[in-house]
């Protein structure tokens, strides 16, 4: 019923990364060698074409590979249309329920159709999407929570199980291949972290395409970060995982810059400030929070990928200096460094302004 993952596994980057079928969702790959792709969703009304592309515009400059928009009827398909005019970036259309909405968001410009084929109806209104799909080569999403599992799977299973999510995932896998349509991606996704590890971790070896990889209803900024980071971490450092949205009750944007510190932790990508900076104890030698918060603030707008170290004392602060692009270390007076190398010493009040100098001069060279 189901195809065989006949790729295999891949080294890359340094671990064994599972190799899935590459799909495109505009102008992103997503699978295959392509990078980890970091999606977020809008939370605006999606009628409110205004506040909607602005939304999208904020997570495309913070990042985001992909954003989906959620299109719960036909006006808001109207709208979804007029949205992909406005704007640059991937749009996944997420539907569920009428097949229609999805027709008409596939004429009007998705680059991915975000369905559950069990739940879109009679079998030729799940041919008829397909259809609309192959035509204008969109890929579909399949998207399985724990939250809304058949009624039939948790009779049997009493509750949301891994098991119970892979065999729903399955079940909708088997729609789209008894139809010949390969170019799709699947998400299991439970707020419970080993449940969705455990589910991910079964599915990657019984299908080829590519996995979205989250933790859903993870919660606020703090504790949604820190479930996402250790469900995806675990995951993705197995090579498992090709897309990943990490759901937090916050700012979407929020989403999109967890989501490159778990990528960029594990040497998956590598976007913006990596700033490294110590916990500090009382041999600091200048506020290493204030310090380290402000840079952050200073310097959300940078793309390009460099290290900044911010260490408070001379115990490990000329070693992370030294490896980091720039670096600044505590002591009478901090010390500034540039390229591994002493550019300068630099007194309290002076810290951050001459920190961020050095970067922006550093990537002004690189251009």
């Amino acid at each position: 019923m189901v195809a065989a993952a006949q790729a295999g596994w891949v080294r890359g980057l340094g671990a064994v990364r599972r190799r899935s079928r590459p799909i495109r969702v505009g102008r992103v790959t997503v699978g295959g060698d392509a990078p980890v792709a970091v999606q977020s969703m809008t939370n605006t009304d999606t009628c409110d074409v205004a506040a909607t592309v602005a939304q999208v515009r904020a997570l495309e400059a913070a990042g985001a590979d992909i954003v989906r928009i959620s299109v719960p009827s036909m006006e808001a398909a109207e709208a979804f249309g007029r949205i992909r005019r406005e704007v640059e970036v991937p749009l996944v259309a997420d539907i569920h329920f009428d097949y229609r909405i999805a027709l008409r968001v596939a004429e009007l410009g998705a680059d991915c159709l975000r369905i559950n084929p069990g739940n879109i109806g009679r079998e030729e209104r799940v041919r008829a999407v397909i259809a609309a799909a192959r035509e204008r080569g969109i890929p579909i999403r399949i998207g399985v929570n724990a939250g809304s599992l058949e009624k039939e799977l948790l009779a049997r299973y009493g509750e949301p199980t891994a098991e119970a999510l892979v065999e729903s995932a399955l079940r909708h896998v088997a729609i789209l291949e008894r139809h010949d349509f390969p170019d799709f991606k699947v998400s299991l996704k439970a707020s419970d972290v080993p449940m969705t590890v455990a589910a991910y971790r079964m599915l990657a070896r019984r299908i080829e395409q590519p996995l979205h990889l989250g933790i859903t209803e993870a919660g606020g900024l703090l504790p949604g970060a820190v479930k996402s980071a250790v469900g995806l971490g675990m995951l993705l450092a197995e090579g498992i995982g090709d897309t990943l949205r990490v759901s937090l009750a916050a700012d979407p944007v929020e989403e999109v810059r967890v989501g490159y510190e778990i990528l960029k932790s594990l040497g998956l990508r590598a976007r913006g400030v990596n700033l490294i900076a110590c916990p500090t104890c009382s041999r600091q030698r200048f506020d290493v929070i204030g310090v380290t918060r402000e840079l952050e603030r200073r310097l959300a707008d940078v793309r390009e990928p460099i290290d900044v170290a911010v260490i408070g004392c001379v115990v490990n602060g000329p070693g992370e200096a030294r490896i980091a692009e720039v670096g600044v270390t505590g002591g009478e007076p901090n010390l500034l460094y540039v390229q591994g190398r002493p550019a300068g010493k630099v007194d309290d009040e002076a810290l951050v302004d001459a920190v961020e100098r050095a970067v922006r001069e550093r990537l002004a060279r690189r251009g």
